[in-house]
C-alpha cells in the first residue's frame, strides 16, 4: 500500500518560462519552440452544417431515452454539454470571477504558485520531459483538491481567500456531478454499480485552470496539444466568450460552441479501460487567437489513487476478454509524468496486444 507521501508524489514537468507574461512583449512573430509543425493546422473550416456535440440534459437522466442518449454521446462522441447540471449558477459564476482574478495578479504573487522542481502542481506547463520539447501558447495551474489530505500545503491554503472557499465549495459540487454522471454512466452499460463506486467513490479531483493568451501568430501556434484526457471524467467550465476547443471527429477537427450555463464532459482514458473500449477517449486540442486570451477550467475525476485499475469485471467475458491490462492507479500516473502527452499513446501502452487476448 502506497503511503501518503508516496501518493502525493504523482510526477514533475520541467519548468518554463509563462506564457502570459511572454505574450506582453507584443511580439511580432512566435519564439521558436513555440512553432508547432508538429501538428495538425489549428485553422478549420466551419460551416452551419459541421456536426456538434451531443446535449445531455441531467436533469432527465433518470429516464431511459435520457440514458440512451448519454450512451450514445459517450460511444459516438466521447464528449457532451451538459445542462442543467444542478451546480448553482451564483457559484459558476463566482467560479469564473475568480479564475480570471488568480490570473490577473501580478507575477510576483503568481512566482508563491509555480511549480517547484520535482512537482507537476502549480503555475506552468505539464508533460514537458525535455529541454527540445516544442511548448504549448498558454499557462495552466494545476492543483489536487480532494480528497484533502492530498492538498499541497503550499498551494491550496495559500490561495487568496475568496478563490479557496468558492473553490472549495465548486469542487465538493462538482465530485457529486461526477459521481452522478458515472452511476448514469455505468447503469446504460448494464454494469455492476459496485465496479464504479469502489474505484471512483473517495476518488482523485484535480483542478487545472487554462489561460491562453493572445497570440501574434495563431495559424502557427496551438494552446494546448491534442491529446486524450489520460484520466477519467473532465468537466471544463468556459471562463470568458472566447471559443478554442476542438474535437476530433471522424478525423477532422470539431469546434465546440459552448452552450450558456452548460458543463463540457469528455471521457477520459481511464473510463476506456474501465469500459474496455465501449467508451472511447477522444483527442482534443485548444486553439488560441491574435485578439483575446481564452480561459478555461476543468475538474479533473480519476479512480482513488490506491486502488487497481483495469476493465470492469462486469463487462469482462470469454466473448469480451479485457483488452486492457491492469495497474495501480498511483502507478499508472507516476507512469504518465515521465512522457509527453502526446494522442493516445500511453493508453495504447497499456493495451493487451490481441495475440495475447486470443491467448486468454
Amino acid at each position: 500500500m502506497a503511503t501518503k507521501s508516496e501518493l502525493a508524489k504523482l510526477g514533475s514537468s520541467l519548468l518554463v518560462p509563462s506564457v502570459q507574461e511572454l505574450a506582453k512583449e507584443s511580439l511580432a512573430k512566435l519564439p521558436p519552440r513555440y512553432v508547432r509543425t508538429d501538428e495538425d493546422s489549428p485553422v478549420v473550416s466551419h460551416t452551419n452544417l459541421s456536426p456538434q456535440v451531443p446535449v445531455i440534459d441531467m436533469h432527465k437522466l433518470s429516464s431511459q431515452e435520457e440514458r440512451d442518449h448519454l450512451h450514445h454521446a459517450c460511444k459516438e462522441w466521447g464528449f457532451f454539454q451538459l445542462t442543467n447540471h444542478g451546480v448553482s449558477t451564483s457559484l459558476v459564476d463566482e467560479m469564473k470571477m475568480e479564475v480570471q482574478k488568480f490570473y490577473n495578479l501580478p507575477m510576483e504573487e503568481k512566482k508563491k504558485f509555480w511549480q517547484r522542481p520535482d512537482e507537476v502542481e502549480g503555475f506552468g506547463q505539464a508533460f514537458v520531459v525535455s529541454e527540445e520539447q516544442k511548448l504549448n501558447w498558454g499557462d495552466m495551474f494545476y492543483m489536487i483538491t480532494l480528497p484533502t489530505y492530498l492538498r499541497k500545503p503550499h498551494l491550496f491554503p495559500n490561495l487568496p481567500l475568496s478563490l479557496r472557499e468558492t473553490l472549495e465549495a465548486y469542487s465538493l459540487e462538482v465530485k457529486h456531478l461526477a459521481m452522478k454522471l458515472l452511476d448514469g454512466m455505468g447503469q446504460a452499460l448494464g454494469m455492476d454499480p459496485n465496479d464504479i463506486k469502489v474505484l471512483f467513490e473517495e476518488g482523485l479531483q484535480a483542478t487545472r485552470m487554462n489561460y491562453y493568451p493572445p497570440c501574434p501568430e495563431p495559424e502557427l501556434a496551438i494552446g494546448l496539444s491534442a491529446h486524450s484526457d489520460p484520466v477519467g471524467l473532465t468537466i471544463l467550465l468556459q471562463i470568458n466568450e472566447m471559443e478554442g476547443l476542438q474535437v476530433k471527429k471522424d478525423g477532422a477537427w470539431v469546434p465546440i460552441k459552448p452552450l450558456e450555463n452548460a458543463f463540457i464532459v469528455n471521457i477520459g482514458d481511464i473510463m476506456e479501460i474501465v469500459t474496455n473500449g465501449i467508451y472511447p477517449s477522444i483527442e482534443h486540442r485548444a486553439t488560441v487567437n491574435p485578439v483575446k486570451e481564452r480561459l478555461s477550467m476543468v475538474m479533473i475525476y480519476s479512480p482513488r489513487l490506491d486502488g487497481d485499475l483495469g476493465p470492469a469485471p462486469s463487462l469482462i467475458s470469454p466473448e469480451n476478454p479485457a483488452l486492457f491490462r491492469r495497474i495501480g492507479v498511483a502507478d499508472y500516473f507516476k507512469n504518465l509524468y515521465t512522457r509527453e502527452l502526446r494522442g493516445k499513446a500511453y493508453l495504447d501502452f497499456l493495451r493487451i496486444q490481441p495475440d495475447k487476448i486470443n491467448q486468454n
